[in-house]
């Protein structure tokens, strides 16, 4: 890469961070482009309670664009000047761009579902179990209602999936009859259940998953996890993280850059991450 004073920097945030692949998939868009040398997109570990500090610094340093991925889309949208209306809507932001010193507010989150799925089906009155209710699943609900399907929402929190679901107009299940599971076209999973230290976890029983259903984990460390290996055996069709990553930042890329994504070569270091 040709890094030089005037290379604008980019930034994922989270906790933890380390597992991110974004920094890799976007520098490996930049050279695609031949833009390397005007873009460098790096990490760091912040804690929620710095969310705040993050953003300041952003402001001070003239950081060009800051992704924010688990627990701070939500959290980060105090301290922004302005938030796009897709991102107000959902209610959690995962880009932000320093546009000469304003920050504005994005969420490109609902597209790194919708896309991969759409490769494979129809989302019109679909009926979908959403499991989570974070800033992840704001983003998946609003992106599974726009294209017509039927959103159930679970949480271990039941409160949390009942004021979601509230929200956006939409059913909260308990799943308390995990039979209900089989009723379901698409699952899709925002959890970090999956996730280390969760990695032998799953956020469901698999018992009632079957051969007509998708199922969708937005976890993408470990590439598949043990959610989608049950599923998987239960002849499910199964759509991993890396899909969700791949799509929000082709969008995230063409906001910070200005360019059209180069696609290919940013799914190509993602699977050879993995």
């Amino acid at each position: 890469m040709k890094i030089s004073a005037k290379t604008k920097t980019c930034l994922i945030i989270g906790d933890p961070v380390e597992h991110s692949l974004s920094p890799a998939m976007h520098n490996a868009g930049y050279l695609a482009l031949g833009i390397d040398d005007q873009f460098v997109f790096l990490g760091a570990k912040v804690r929620v309670e710095d969310v705040g500090a993050a953003v300041q610094s952003m402001r001070k340093m003239g950081i060009h664009g800051l992704t924010c991925t688990i627990p701070h889309k939500v959290e980060v949208m105090k301290y922004l000047d302005e938030i796009d209306e897709t991102a107000r809507k959902i209610g959690a932001v995962n880009t932000v761009l320093n546009k000469n010193g304003k920050l504005i507010g994005f969420n490109t989150d609902w597209l790194g579902v919708v896309i991969p799925l759409e490769k494979i089906t129809t989302l019109l009155d679909k009926k979908v179990l959403v499991l989570g209710a974070g800033g992840a699943a704001r983003a998946v609900v609003f992106g599974l209602l726009k294209r017509g399907s039927k959103v159930s929402i679970f949480n271990r929190t039941k409160q949390k999936a009942i004021d979601l679901a509230k929200e956006f107009n939409c059913q909260e299940i308990d799943l308390n009859v995990e039979s209900e599971i089989s009723n379901f076209d698409i699952i899709i999973n925002t959890t970090s259940v999956g996730m280390k230290p969760l990695e032998n976890e799953t956020p469901i029983s698999t018992e009632f998953i079957h051969g007509r259903q998708i199922v969708f984990d937005t976890v993408y460390v470990p590439f598949e996890t043990r959610f989608l290996k049950e599923a998987k055996k239960r002849g499910a069709k199964i759509i991993n993280g890396i899909e969700m990553l791949l799509y929000q930042g082709t969008a995230q890329f063409e906001i910070y850059t200005g360019q059209k994504a180069p696609e290919e070569a940013m799914k190509r270091v993602l699977y050879e991450k993995n």
